[in-house]
Order: C-alpha cells, then structure tokens, then sequence
C-alpha cells in the first residue's frame, strides 16, 4: 500500500491509499523475481490496482473516474468503467467488476495494448465531476512484451519452450571444437537485484533515445527494432554500450572474458558506473548478456553457437586461409574462421517479411561488422539463412557466409602460391544450443542448411576428391590426372592436458608410378578467433610410395611440448604439407584439437539442491595428473549470488600426483540456478590452465 496526498475538496471522493498488487500480478504475468521495487507486468494481459479511498467509495452516479498512463510526452487518458465487459486489444481500458467494489475500495483491472512499448510508465488517476476534478499520481509500472499471449507477436505457443527460453536463469554455451565439445554454464541472471533495471537503463541511454524520445518510446513497441536497439547496446563500440571487447593482449585493467560466468555482473557493473564499458567481453560474453536483456523484456532467446563459423570480410563467400610449405599456418587473411563463434537466437513474427520468415531469427552482438553503420547484426530470419534468401533485412549475407561459406587453403613458399584446397563442408559445421530440460546440445544445423555438399582438394593443377566422396569421383580423377595423390589427417584419440597428441598422417597414391614425396608435420597453438601463435612442434622426412601403394605415419607430440605454453581456451592446429618432389605440387591437410583440461573437482555438502539464506560448504579440488612439478599453484572458486568474493590457496610447489583443496562457505541470496566456478594455475601457464563449474540449484523452502 502507498499513501497519497489527500484532497481538500470534498465534493470528490478522497484516495487515500493505493496498491499496486504486486505479489498477485507477478504470478499472473509470469513475472515472479523480476523486481522488488517496482510492478512488473506484460502487455496485452490485465492487471490489478486496488484503490482506497477515505471515508467511502467512489460513487459512479456522481463521480467519474479516469485513468492515466504517461511516456514522457506522451500520454493516453481512458475511462474506467464498471462493467464485465472484455478488453479492447488496441488501446488502453480499464474495468471494476462488481465483486471487485467494496464499501471504501475498489479494485481496477487495467490492461495494455496488446502491441504496447516497452518501458516505465506512469500511472495517474483522476476523479471528476462535471465540475470538478482532482488527480492523483498513483507510481510507475513497468510493461514488457508478452511471449504468452497469442496476439503479441513474441508469441511462442510452447510452455516447455518459455520456461527455458524466457523464464530460466541457467544456460550453457557450448565450445571448443566438433571434435571436443566444452561446456561453459552460464548464469543469465535475471532475477538477481537491479537486472531489470539495467535492462531498461540499456535502453533509456541509447542513442535512439537520446536522439529522440518521442520516437524511440512509440517504436519500442516493435521487436524488431527492440533487438536492433539492444544489439548495438550490448558493445560500446558506437554508444554508451555495456561491454567492451577484447581478443589479446593484456586484460590487467579489466576482466578476462574467460572470468565470467554470469550476465548480472555485467549488467551491475555497467549500471553503477555511469554506463563506463565492462572490460571485457568476447562472443560468449557478448551473446549470454545480450540473451539476459532479451528475456527480461520478455523476448524468447537463446544462446546458439557456430562451430567454424567464417567472418568473410569481403562478402564473397570464400574464406582464405595461408600456410607455409612447411604446415604452419599464417596470419595473412583478413578473412577468418573461429573455431567457434557464439550469437543469440531470437524469437518474434517478421510482418516486414511475410509469415514465412516468422520464428528464429539471428542477433549478433559481437562487434565484427557495422550494419547501416552501426555495431550491430540482425534480426535475421534463420529462414532467410536456409532459403539463401540474402537480400532479407538485417545482414543475411554476412550471416550465410559465417555458415556456409568455403574455405580456400594456400600453401605459399617465397610469395608465391604452391599448393591450394578448397573444402566447402568444414564453415557451419555444428550449429546448436542447450537443449530444452536438459544440458545436451541441441542440433540446429539443419535449421541453417538444408543439405551436405561434399568437398574437394584441389591442388595447383589439378582437382580430385577425398575420401569421402564417391569412387566414380575418384576414377574419374585418376584417369585425368596420373599424378594424383591424396592426403589426410587424423588425431588418433582426443587429448587430455598431460596426454601426448598422437597424429595419424594418411597418404594415398592413385599414380602409376613410384613417387618421391617429402613430408612436413606441424603444430602450433591457435585463439579460437583464429589468431595463429608460435609453433611447437615440427618434424619432416622423405618417403616413397609405390603405385597405388597407401601410407600411414603416425606422430607423436609429447605433452612436455605444450604444457607451458597452452591455456585454457586454446586450440591446436595440426596440419602435413606433402610435396611431390617430381612434380613439385604440395598438397595440405589440416586438423584442430581442444585438449581437454584438467578435472578440478567440486562438491556441495548435503548435494546440490539447497535453500535460500541457509549456510553450505563446498570443497574444491585439483590434483597434479603431470610426472612434473607445478610451482605457482593457485587454485581459486567464486559464485556470484553464493560467495560475496573470490576465495583462493596458492602452493609454492604442487608435486605430482598431489591434490590441493580450498574449502568454502558460501550462502545463496536468492532462488534459482546457481553457478560455483573454480580455477587453476601456475607459474608455467600463460593464463587460467584449468576451469570447472558446478550447479546448484536454490529453493526457497
């Protein structure tokens, strides 16, 4: 109940107290955790404000009553009628039924447009007669769109599918490589204090807003441009945006992007701070905060991510990749492929499209291209993705070439190019998200592209296809090009941190006479955005082989030769140049590893379902899997909305086979799905060397 100034004319009824309901109207719009402070409602669906009023109740016979909502400047007046009758759906209405009237209070049921702007809206109520009138600031509500409700276009007919899309606070992004999947749960936050303001701050600080108000509050009503808004939001390359990025160097005046686990600290972060950026985000980042914003304004999202995902610079659709004659790979494109990239799948109607391009459509925060010159991607139908529909607004064709664009592979010597392969299969490879109830992916490749086109290696002269197209392909080839060798490589077994990488170098010869070949093996360390780093290994040799004779090498990489210098979130790209001595044609085969890291170990006392304000202990563990010494230990575990701050335990010297522990306690502050994070490393490790997370899961009783 909030208390209002009461009038000294008493030819109206005085309001004496209001009540916005709140408990009531938060379960009914499926707004429950949302806010603490204010009314959090969605539109196109009723909601209750009782009045009360001093000494006795409204009169309908003698008085009038009229409600107000403002938005900014602007404003719109309705009657409040007392009646059963229904809701208009394209304005504002306002109804007391006859059970709602009792002797000194009524209870008014208003309800929204169903296609209303979200935002923060004022509420009035004034009280008139033909001669007089007496207004009353009631507070403020806040309004969001409504998935649940048919007419809204976020609708999403699913109950399963809202729970996880709009409702659930817990995710995971998936990483690393097709080969080698990771996990990285994530904390979406909405119901953590001061989320949904953040949120409406995001949008009240943009520069649709600052430019305009009376615009950009009318257009807030549209998904559509909300998306757009909050994508170009999200980074603050153009605006007073929420996350800076960052892909090397230094992160000592900031945040790893690897640290976080959550979108509220962000959000908390960048709201207190006058809107300064957060340093720093990458994709994940980036895509998780967006998917948090989206849900608290009451948009269906998930986060989705592209397995070898191209970043195709000169929109031509091909994707150049350089190696030296010896396999390592070089940074000389411009063009890119991430080993994996990580965007946001939002759900609404697409009337500027037509119902066919309704559903699942493609917003990408991460700041890699402008769009209508500014730092944003999308919405994209993922239907204009799979038809190939690349005019479709917003950025279609940057979106289709991160999926299914080809890759052209040069082996360059001296400046000149030696050697090339095409592979048209390996961008888009996977594409998934979590999937519903559970934390297995989900596979949407289809939803991208429809059918498989097989690949090709071509070399400088001529072209022939690998082993996995068909044998008439292969004969064809032969009979064309009595030189033809074919080349492939393999990784034996996925590698744990502390396993040796075993490579398997397959080479075939459908020549009809003897050949001789030199072979170069390489690895070397690589950023999942594709940056290559220093080599590591290499080795070389010559070899014969005979007609139709088929070779098999196997390497082995020990873990003595990766252990200082990998990360945690680094890739591994192996790759063998044969060279037809001969002829003098290369021919290039290339494969990249995530090597699993270390399992660091975490365990809730009394499991993992716990209660709200209850203390718990958790205990943390690493054990040294290495025949080596680490020095530098440092083992450390944090939980936002659990711990208050990173705890830590450092070792000088953690000897091999030796487990180190940190034991915590750690209270929850609110309900929902929770996320420990423990972290290891040591003096040798360039960066964090090993990361686990833990849920839990927090009821209230």
């Amino acid at each position: 109940w909030q208390q209002l100034p009461i009038s000294n004319d008493y030819s109206l009824c005085r309001l004496k107290f209001v009540n916005f309901e709140s408990h009531k109207n938060h379960i009914f719009h499926e707004t429950q955790g949302l806010s603490r402070e204010q009314l959090v409602v969605r539109r196109g669906k009723p909601f209750r404000v009782t009045l009360l009023f001093q000494g006795r109740s409204v009169s309908r016979h003698t008085q009038a009553l009229d409600l107000e909502v403002q938005l900014g400047q602007l404003s719109e007046k309705f009657p409040v009628k007392f009646s059963k009758e229904g809701f208009e759906s394209c304005c504002w209405s306002a109804r007391v039924y006859p059970e709602d009237v009792r002797t000194q209070s009524i209870t008014v049921r208003i309800c929204s447009p169903v296609v209303s702007s979200v935002a923060t809206y004022n509420l009035l109520l004034h009280i008139h007669t033909p001669h007089n009138r007496r207004s009353y600031q009631l507070g403020t509500f806040v309004l969001l769109c409504n998935p649940w409700l048919k007419d809204d276009p976020v609708y999403l007919p699913s109950d399963v599918q809202l729970q996880e899309y709009v409702r659930s606070d817990y995710g995971l992004v998936y990483t690393g490589t097709t080969q080698n999947i990771g996990l990285r749960p994530w904390s979406f936050g909405q119901y953590e204090p001061g989320v949904l303001e953040a949120c409406l701050k995001l949008l009240q600080v943009s520069p649709q807003h600052l430019d305009n108000k009376h615009h950009d509050y009318i257009r807030r009503s549209d998904a559509i441009y909300l998306s757009r808004v909050v994508c170009a939001m999200v980074n603050c390359n153009d605006d007073l945006g929420v996350l800076a990025g960052k892909w090397n160097g230094s992160y000592s005046d900031g945040v790893r992007p690897t640290e976080w686990s959550g979108s509220a600290e962000v959000l908390q972060r960048w709201a207190s701070s006058n809107c300064s950026p957060v340093r720093y985000g990458q994709c994940w980042v980036f895509a998780s905060v967006l998917c948090t914003v989206m849900r608290v304004l009451g948009i269906p999202s998930r986060v989705v991510t592209v397995f070898n995902a191209a970043h195709d610079v000169n929109a031509n659709l091909t994707i150049e990749e350089y190696y030296s004659s010896r396999g390592e790979k070089l940074g000389l494109s411009k063009d890119s492929i991430w080993n994996f990239h990580v965007w946001v799948e939002c759900w609404m109607r697409r009337p500027d499209l037509g119902a066919e391009f309704d559903g699942w459509q493609v917003v990408d925060p991460t700041p890699q291209e402008k769009s209508a010159g500014v730092y944003c991607c999308g919405p994209c139908p993922v239907a204009s993705i799979q038809r190939r529909s690349l005019e479709s607004p917003y950025d279609t064709s940057f979106i289709y070439a991160s999926v299914d664009a080809s890759v052209i592979r040069l082996v360059v010597r001296d400046g000149l190019v030696v050697g090339r392969t095409v592979d048209t299969e390996l961008v888009g490879r996977l594409i998934c998200t979590k999937s519903i109830g559970s934390d297995r992916p989900e596979d949407l490749t289809q939803n991208y592209k429809i059918q498989r086109r097989m690949w090709c290696v071509v070399s400088v002269e001529l072209k022939y296809c690998n082993i996995h197209s068909s044998k008439s392909c292969r004969s064809s080839s032969r009979q064309n090009c009595p030189s033809l060798l074919e080349v492939s490589l393999n990784i034996d077994k996925i590698p744990s941190v502390g396993d040796s990488i075993c490579v398997c170098v397959t080479v075939r010869s459908w020549s009809s006479s003897r050949r001789v070949l030199m072979e170069h093996v390489n690895a070397q360390l690589k950023q999942y955005d594709s940056s290559p780093r220093q080599s590591f290994w290499r080795t070389h040799k010559q070899v014969h082989i005979q007609p139709g004779e088929v070779l098999t090498h196997h390497h082995t990489i020990s873990a003595s030769k990766y252990k200082s210098l990998l990360a945690n979130d680094d890739i591994v790209n192996v790759a063998v140049v044969i060279k037809d001595m001969r002829t003098q044609e290369r021919f290039l085969a290339a494969q990249e590893i995530r090597i699993s890291p270390p399992e660091i170990r975490i365990e809730i006392e009394g499991g993992d379902i716990i209660q709200m304000s209850k203390e718990y202990t958790a205990l943390v563990s690493f054990t040294n899997m290495f025949t080596e010494v680490l020095s530098g230990a440092v083992l450390a575990v944090e939980g936002f909305g659990l711990l208050q701050s990173k705890h830590q335990t450092r070792l000088v010297l953690l000897q091999p086979g030796k487990t180190m522990n940190i034991k915590v306690s750690f209270v929850a502050s609110s309900p929902g799905t929770k996320l420990l994070m423990a972290t290891f490393s040591h003096n040798s490790s360039p960066g964090v060397f090993s990361r686990s997370f833990h849920k839990v899961s927090v009821v209230t009783e």
